[in-house]
């Protein structure tokens, strides 16, 4: 059963805050990453790119965590656990509307040349603690 993204939470992305994702490696040690993100709806989105350790994690198993405080208030933040799923549809376009949000820069070019396949980690949230 999924729960509501509180309004607070979706400010502080709308404000391009960095976040934090937490997987569980191999060995059961959690892995984290810090990570641009967005939301659709109650569900938060993360670009990640195919074999890379957070999608092979995640394929694995599911269950993740993410972090999200304001820079200048680091007692205040939103932590999201839930699930998440993964597809390549819309890769490409989440990596460069998150890169033009927190750059101002458009297209995300550092995979450009590269045969980085893009991913849309989408998380929807079982539990959230929001302190604000």
């Amino acid at each position: 059963m999924s729960v509501s993204l509180p309004e607070q939470a979706k400010t502080w992305i709308d404000e391009h805050e960095f976040a934090t994702i937490a997987t569980i490696q191999p060995d059961g040690q959690p892995q984290l990453s810090v990570v641009w993100v967005s939301y659709d709806g109650d569900d938060l989105l993360v670009s990640t790119v195919k074999g890379r350790r957070k999608h092979l994690n995640l394929e694995r198993d599911p269950r993740v965590t993410v972090l999200v405080y304001p820079r200048g208030m680091p007692y205040t933040y939103v932590e999201v656990r839930g699930s998440a799923t993964m597809t390549e549809e819309g890769g490409r376009e989440l990596i460069d509307r998150l890169n033009d949000a927190y750059t101002g820069t458009g297209r995300y070019t550092a995979d450009d040349g590269t045969d980085n396949v893009r991913v849309v980690v989408r998380i929807t949230p079982d539990k959230v603690v929001l302190r604000a």
